[in-house]
C-alpha cells in the first residue's frame, strides 16, 4: 500500500531537489488527498447525473444537459490531481502513450461547450457529449496496460 501511494503522489524513487523537498513538506496528507478526490469525483458524477435530469427540461435541456455533462467529466478527471499533484497527473496526460487520447477529450469538452453557447446547435452537442463519453473511456483505458 505504501507503494501504491508513494506512485500516486509522484514520490516514487526519483531524484528530489530543494524545491521538491518544499513543495513536499507543505503538501496535503495521504488521508486528506484521499478525500478531496472522492469529494471531486462525487461532485463530477453529482453534476453528470444533473446534467441528464436536466436533459428533459423544455427548450433550454440540452445546453443545460452539455454544460453539466462536460462540468462533471472535467470534476472526474480533476479529482486525480488530489492523488498525484497537478504537475504529475499533466505529465502523465500528455506522455505518448496517451497524448491522442487526451486531445480528444479536451477537444471533445471544447467542442460540447462551443456547440451548446456559441453555435447554439442542440445536435451537435449532443453528437460531442457522445463523442465525449467514448473519448474519456478511451483516456480510462490508456492508462491500464496493454488496454490500449
Amino acid at each position: 500500500m505504501d507503494k501504491l501511494k508513494k506512485v500516486l503522489s509522484g514520490q516514487d524513487t526519483e531524484d528530489r531537489g530543494g524545491l521538491a523537498e518544499v513543495v513536499e513538506a507543505s503538501s496535503l496528507s495521504w488521508g486528506t488527498r484521499i478525500k478531496g478526490f472522492i469529494a471531486c469525483f462525487a461532485t463530477g458524477i453529482v453534476c453528470s447525473l444533473l446534467g441528464t435530469l436536466l436533459l428533459w427540461v423544455p427548450r433550454k435541456g440540452l445546453y443545460l444537459f452539455a454544460v453539466f455533462y462536460t462540468f462533471g467529466n472535467i470534476a472526474s478527471i480533476g479529482s486525480t490531481v488530489f492523488l498525484m499533484g497537478p504537475m504529475k497527473q499533466l505529465k502523465r496526460m500528455f506522455e505518448p502513450t496517451r497524448l491522442i487520447a487526451t486531445v480528444m477529450v479536451l477537444l471533445c469538452f471544447a467542442l460540447t461547450l462551443c456547440s451548446a453557447f456559441w453555435w447554439h446547435n442542440k445536435g451537435l452537442a449532443l453528437i460531442f457529449c457522445v463523442l465525449q463519453s467514448l473519448a474519456l473511456t478511451w483516456y480510462s483505458l490508456s492508462f491500464i496496460p496493454y488496454a490500449r
